[in-house]
């Protein structure tokens, strides 16, 4: 049996990128649909991807990264595009209708059913944190402090009588 090559750098396949790149399985399949999303008003990150493609694997890492920071407040929708067929019109309420032929393609619908973000191409954390923070009326990252990463899966061994 020849062994397992997982690579970021080449279009191959080997698995879910946000499971095998992203450290991140909770990510796939979504949680919640963007119907259900928009019917909450809450805000919608549609993020369009193929499993063998070397810059999707690459922005994987990003996508993990913002869903531990906004994953609470917004919801996280990736969609792998095999899935989307080109001969139907979607409505506004499915991410077929947002999808330009590119990947990864990223967009933000905000509380209102708007986008506020859409962009082809990996995108930088911050591209999307300052957008993000936008729509939930955050400070600029230039007037907060910088969002760092809570330890998890910590115990304390320490015995007490």
């Amino acid at each position: 049996m020849p062994p397992a090559l997982a690579s970021l750098t080449d279009d191959r396949y080997e698995g879910n990128i946000f499971v095998l790149y992203g450290g991140n399985g909770s990510l796939v399949p979504a949680k919640t649909s963007l119907a259900a999303s928009l019917t909450q008003k809450k805000p919608a990150l549609l993020v369009f991807y193929l499993d063998d493609s070397r810059d999707c694997k690459q922005f994987a890492i990003v996508v993990s990264q913002l869903q531990a920071f906004y994953g609470r407040a917004a919801s996280f929708v990736p969609v792998n595009v095999d899935t989307l067929r080109p001969d139907i019109n979607y409505p506004p309420t499915e991410p077929g209708y947002y999808y330009k032929g590119l990947v990864p393609q990223t967009v933000l619908i905000d509380q209102a059913g708007k986008v506020a973000f859409d962009a082809a191409g990996k995108v930088s954390f911050e591209q999307v944190d300052d957008v993000l923070r936008k729509v939930f009326d955050l400070l600029p990252r230039s007037e907060s402090v910088e969002l760092k990463r809570r330890s998890v899966n910590e115990f304390s061994t320490e015995l007490r009588q």
